[in-house]
This record gives C-alpha cells, sequence and structure tokens, in this order.
C-alpha cells in the first residue's frame, strides 16, 4: 500500500484534520510544530502532545491508517482539561485524561465509522462547545511568535513579564516562548524552502543569522539536516 496524506480545514477553528493511510517511513518523521493531536491511531484514541523533537511513529500499529485532529497552538488545554507541560513529548492515551467509559464508547463509534477522521472531527466539536474558551493571551502569543516577534516585545505587548509569560506558556504550549518562537521559525523556514526559496534567502527571511544558524537549528530540532530532511521527510501527519 503507497502511503498517503491528506488534510483540511477543520470546522473547529484554527484546527486541521488529517489523514493517513499505509506504512510509516522512519525517514518521515513527525517535527515540532507547537501544535497538540487527538489521534486515532492502530484502533485506540489517544493525545499527542506538544514536541521538542522530531517523532517517529511505530509504523507497524493497526491497518497503516490514522487520523486526527490538529489544535492551534496554545488551544487544546482548555478543550483536553490539562496543562500542554503534562503531555510534552508523549502520547498518551485518551482514557488517561478522560472518562475511561466515555473514550471506551467513543472507540467504538469512531472505529464503526466510515469516515474515522469526520468522526473524530465531530467528537473534537462536541468537545469544544462545552468546554472553556481557549486562552485568548496564549493565542495571541503564538500568533506574534509566528510572525517573527521577539519574546521581549511579545511579553510587552501582553502586559507581562518575562517570568510570566514562560509561566503562561508552559500551561499553553507545554515549553516557554523562546522555544515555541523556535519551532515556529522553523517551520516558516521550512514552508519557504519547500516553495524553492533558497536556503540562504529562507534563513534571513525567519530571522536567523544565516544559513549556518537555520542549520544549527534544524539540526537541533529534526536530528537531520535541512537537505537531508526534505529528501527523505515529504510531508507526515502531525503525531500519529
Amino acid at each position: 500500500m503507497e502511503a498517503r496524506y491528506e488534510e483540511r480545514a477543520s470546522r473547529l477553528g484554527g484546527a486541521v484534520v488529517w489523514t493517513w493511510s499505509g506504512p510509516r517511513d522512519p525517514a518521515r518523521p513527525v517535527l515540532p510544530d507547537g501544535c497538540m493531536d487527538l489521534l486515532w491511531y492502530g484502533g485506540t484514541l489517544m493525545v499527542a502532545g506538544p514536541d521538542t523533537r522530531a517523532f517517529t511513529p511505530d509504523g507497524t500499529a493497526g491497518d497503516g491508517r490514522s487520523a486526527g485532529v490538529r489544535f492551534a497552538p496554545g488551544t487544546a488545554p482548555a478543550l483536553l482539561g490539562v496543562p500542554a507541560r503534562e503531555l510534552r513529548d508523549r502520547r498518551v492515551p485518551l482514557d488517561a485524561l478522560w472518562p475511561g467509559a466515555w473514550v471506551r464508547g467513543l472507540t467504538e463509534r469512531i472505529g464503526a465509522a466510515a469516515d474515522p477522521a469526520a468522526a473524530l472531527e465531530a467528537v473534537a466539536l462536541r468537545r469544544a462547545a462545552g468546554a472553556d474558551a481557549p486562552d485568548p493571551l496564549a493565542v495571541s502569543v503564538a500568533a506574534h511568535l509566528g510572525q517573527g516577534r521577539s519574546v521581549d516585545a511579545v511579553a510587552r505587548a501582553a502586559g507581562l513579564s518575562t517570568r510570566q509569560l514562560h509561566r503562561r506558556s508552559l500551561t499553553a504550549f507545554g515549553y516557554g516562548p523562546k522555544t515555541l518562537a523556535r519551532i515556529l521559525r522553523l517551520q516558516r523556514a521550512l514552508a519557504l524552502v519547500r516553495s524553492g526559496t533558497a536556503y540562504a534567502d529562507a534563513a534571513h527571511a525567519v530571522g536567523c543569522a544565516d544559513q549556518a544558524h537555520l542549520a544549527r537549528e534544524v539540526r537541533e530540532l529534526t536530528g537531520t539536516t535541512l537537505g537531508g530532511h526534505l529528501a527523505g521527510a515529504g510531508h507526515g501527519a502531525a503525531g500519529a
């Protein structure tokens, strides 16, 4: 079976619904992106916490099909009912966070659904309808850091000290604002290079000192070189 990845915008604001079919290739790791995912993987409901390093899914689970709802940075903790810092670099069964009987019922329904991704999205929408709204400060912080603003500037705009911003960020994103800024910068750089921008120009555009600076960031966050990642990775699901 040929591997295939697809995604679409979710009806849940800022989220993405994705599906994966086929075997998982160790050369296609999931890269840090500041997001958290609700997953259907190997017949199990799980949550993928925010990553600080590349993650290689187990290609042997289930029948090679998986689906997920990827929540925008800072929006998942309110919906899931758990601070992001508790899930950093972890994949956790959903029944460790939500009541077991409820999760078993959801698991049966999604397993029987013709479109597990749509069924999973419906779960997220119902949960969001009864949950607190995402922290607006976290949403704003993620947006500003994603635009390349400095941590100090974002803290000032939010009316917080850098220490207060760090504390709020641990809850919302799983790590501090400096780590989130690096991860979002990496994603911007990868998007530029994939669109045909030269490495050096991409480095300059995202605020790296030079191409060597971008290369170090790529190696530290992905475990490989920029060229090696682009040659072998393609685009993978974020969290399976």
